[in-house]
């Protein structure tokens, strides 16, 4: 064969062999999805905790901004709700979850707490905690959103500390499936 000929087919070949590698370089790479821990979604309905509303907007967002496996959303008009609120004029109590979807749990948020100096936005997001299955940690500092009315009237965080989040994460690790349940238990924040 003549030296022409060998390079017109190597050149052939090697053109082949490029094509296919930058044909399979160019094609998207399949990755396997990244596991991702299942977002439980509960609805609160707070259609009966009248003068309560920015509060409840504020503990909640409070709530959603510092954990990432459970979402407090307001249920629909008349729609079904896991995290009953209302409004009253006790001291502020709530059933201790972690409730479920389908679940219900109730948080009453009352007004003899805030007429004694206590911050409606702090007792809100503390309530909350409530359903997602915090208990009080009393006495307790203000930095402890689950301290309560054991923090002082001078109090206003209405964040989660850190081993907070972490036990609410903990909590909904495993989305619904997991094997704490709600006990039914209602806990009564007064001082």
């Amino acid at each position: 064969m003549p030296l022409v000929t060998w390079i017109k087919a190597g050149t052939s070949a090697t053109a082949l062999v490029l094509a296919t590698a930058g044909a399979a370089s160019a094609a998207p790479s399949i990755e396997p999805p990244s596991a991702q821990a299942a977002v439980v979604t509960l609805r609160y309905d707070d259609s009966r905790a009248a003068g309560w509303e920015a509060a409840i907007a504020a503990g909640v967002a409070s709530w959603n901004a510092n954990v990432t496996n459970v979402r407090l959303v307001e249920a629909a008009p008349g729609g079904a709700a896991e995290i009953v609120i209302v409004a009253t004029t006790g001291w502020p109590q709530a059933t201790l979850g972690p409730v479920r979807p389908g679940r219900q749990v109730r948080v009453e948020l009352g007004s003899q707490a805030v007429n004694q100096g206590y911050n409606k936005t702090r007792i809100a997001a503390h309530e909350l905690g409530h359903s997602l299955g915090l208990p009080d940690t009393k006495p307790g500092p203000c930095s402890q959103l689950m301290s309560g009315s054991s923090a002082g009237t001078a109090c206003t965080n209405a964040v989660p500390n850190a081993t907070e989040r972490s036990r609410v994460q903990s909590n909904y690790a495993n989305g619904v499936t997991s094997s704490v349940v709600t006990d039914g238990r209602t806990l009564v924040d007064a001082p």
